[in-house]
C-alpha cells in the first residue's frame, strides 16, 4: 500500500478536526477525498504529507512512518496544497529549476521542459509567475508536485481556477499519471470525482462516513427516493394522500411527486390506486441511478 492511514486523529484547540479514521490506498488508484468545508481533508492531507503533525496513529507512505522518516517520505510525494504557494516574482522556468533543485533532481533542463508541456504551460513558460491567471498558476504548482516523478500525489482541490478546457485537460492528465502512481484528490467539483476515480472517500465532521468504489456507493438505498406519476384524470392531493404513504406534492393537474423511501412498495400501491379508482396513469417514474451528488448530501447531512 502506498498510503496508510490507521485511526488518525487531529484536535485544535477543543475542536476534533480529524477523529480516528483510517483508510489505505494502492498504487494505480485513483481517490476521491471528498467532504463538505471544515470535514477534516486538508487537514488529512497535510497529515499524509508529514507538513502538520498528528496527535494519535500513525500514516505510512511507500513502507514508512511519515514521522520518524519525513524526508524519504516526502521525497516520494507530490503535493498541492489548497493555497498554492508560489514565488509571484520568479519566472515560471526558473521557479521550476529552483524546485528541480530542491529535489536534487539529475538532467533538470529535460525534467523542467517534460512538466512545462504536460501541464500546458509552454506558452506562459517565460512569464513571471505574479503575471499569471489563477488557471496559469495552478498549473504551476500542479507542475512543482510532480517534477520528481514522485510514487504518491497528493492533490488538494487541483482544479481550482481553471476554466472548463483546462479543467479537462488537468483531468486527463491525473487520469494519466494515476495509471502508474498513487493519487489521492480532493476536489468540490463531483462530476470531476466521478470522470476520474473507481473510489471515493467522504469525510464528514472529522469522521470517515463511506469508502467504497463508485460503483458500490451508487448501488446504494437512499433514506428517500422520489416518484413522478402522471394520472390522465385530474385528482385531489387529499384523495392520493388517503391512499399512499410518503411525501405527495402536486406540481400540476394530475401531476404528484412523491418523496417516499420504500421505492417498489409505493409504485405499487399507486398500481393499486389507480385500478381501483379506475385512474389511467399516463406515465410512472422513478430514478434509480444515485447521483455522487444525492449519496453525498444523504451521507453528510447537507439536504
Amino acid at each position: 500500500m502506498s498510503i496508510v492511514t490507521e485511526h488518525l486523529s487531529k484536535q485544535f484547540g477543543s475542536q476534533k478536526a480529524v477523529n480516528d479514521i483510517s483508510f489505505k490506498v494502492s498504487k494505480g488508484e485513483i481517490v476521491g477525498f471528498l467532504g463538505p468545508n471544515g470535514a477534516g481533508k486538508s487537514t488529512t492531507m497535510k497529515m499524509i504529507t508529514g507538513y502538520l503533525d498528528y496527535e494519535n496513529g500513525n500514516v505510512h507512505v511507500c513502507g514508512e512512518k511519515v514521522n520518524v522518516d519525513s524526508i524519504y517520505t516526502k521525497s516520494k510525494i507530490g503535493y498541492l496544497p489548497e493555497q498554492n504557494p508560489l514565488y509571484y516574482d520568479m519566472f515560471v522556468r526558473e521557479y521550476l529549476y529552483f524546485v528541480a533543485g530542491v529535489h536534487q533532481l539529475k538532467a533538470a533542463k529535460d525534467k523542467v521542459q517534460q512538466v512545462i508541456q504536460q501541464v500546458g504551460l509552454t506558452i506562459e513558460a517565460n512569464k513571471k509567475i505574479g503575471q499569471l491567471s489563477k488557471g496559469y498558476k495552478q498549473r504551476v504548482g500542479l507542475a512543482a508536485a510532480i517534477i520528481h516523478d514522485p510514487e504518491v500525489l497528493i492533490l488538494d482541490e487541483p482544479t481550482t481556477g481553471l476554466d472548463p478546457n483546462q479543467i479537462l485537460e488537468i483531468r486527463e492528465l491525473i487520469k494519466t499519471l494515476g495509471a502508474d502512481k498513487t493519487v489521492l484528490f480532493s476536489s468540490h467539483i463531483l462530476q470531476e470525482v466521478e470522470a476520474i476515480c473507481d473510489r471515493v472517500v467522504i469525510i464528514n465532521k472529522g469522521s470517515i462516513v463511506a469508502d467504497e468504489s463508485l460503483s458500490v456507493l451508487k448501488s446504494f438505498q437512499l433514506e428517500k427516493q422520489q416518484i413522478r406519476v402522471e394520472f390522465k384524470e385530474d385528482i385531489s392531493e387529499e384523495m392520493l394522500c388517503a391512499q399512499i404513504q410518503g411525501g405527495i406534492k402536486k406540481i400540476s393537474a394530475g401531476v404528484f411527486v412523491i418523496d417516499t423511501n420504500q421505492l417498489e412498495s409505493t409504485k405499487k400501491a399507486i398500481m393499486a390506486f389507480s385500478l381501483e379508482k379506475n385512474i389511467n396513469i399516463i406515465s410512472l417514474q422513478s430514478d434509480r441511478k444515485n447521483s455522487l451528488e444525492d449519496i453525498f448530501k444523504s451521507l453528510t447531512g447537507n439536504n
